[in-house]
């Protein structure tokens, strides 16, 4: 038995994990946003149970300077992520990813801009890392990287330029194609 599943189902299947992903990335950011406000708004130490349990109170109370430039570095990230995502919904909903013409302007843009805001979650998340890791040596007891989310800066960085060469790819494609189109 054989199971075939057409490109536009494809299509649908990856639409709906996006969705799920960016759903997901949202609800984290915005997690991340009340409760690095909320310590200050209600003058107690509430950085204890940061979201998803993670307990920042040492860092708070130590420096609440540092508190806040370490949460904003993790709203960062989440933030390029959600816009990463919903570019992609929006690329996949609007169906500008035409398979009978690859290399169009819509997607050389998409990629372009994916490149780019995969380039900064790279570089955000190897900030973060560093900054975390400097607050360690200065003896703040912190959660491990991976529950800050600063994971992976060295992946998304890579990612970032291989985008950035496909980009120069397709946008070359458009143009022999654009040529194409011109000379029938």
């Amino acid at each position: 038995m054989e199971i075939k599943i057409s490109t536009k189902q494809l299509l649908y299947v990856l639409l709906f994990i996006a969705w799920i992903i960016f759903i997901g990335i949202c609800i984290e950011a915005g997690g991340f946003i009340v409760n690095t406000i909320l310590p200050f708004v209600t003058k107690t130490n509430n950085a204890s149970n940061y979201w998803n349990g993670l307990d920042l109170s040492n860092l708070f109370m130590r420096d609440s300077g540092n508190f806040v430039v370490l949460t904003f570095l993790m709203i960062i990230v989440s933030v390029l992520k959600a816009i990463l995502f919903y570019l992609i919904i929006k690329l996949l909903h609007d169906k500008k990813l035409d398979l009978a013409k690859p290399f169009n302007d819509a997607l050389q843009k998409f990629i372009s801009i994916s490149s780019y805001l995969a380039f900064g979650i790279g570089l955000f998340c190897n900030y973060g890392k560093n900054y975390a890791a400097w607050l360690e040596s200065q003896n703040i007891l912190l959660p491990k990287i991976e529950d800050l989310r600063f994971d992976g800066g060295d992946v998304w960085l890579f990612m970032g330029i291989i985008l950035f060469i496909i980009s120069f790819i397709i946008k070359k494609g458009v143009e022999i194609q654009a040529e194409n189109e011109l000379t029938i």
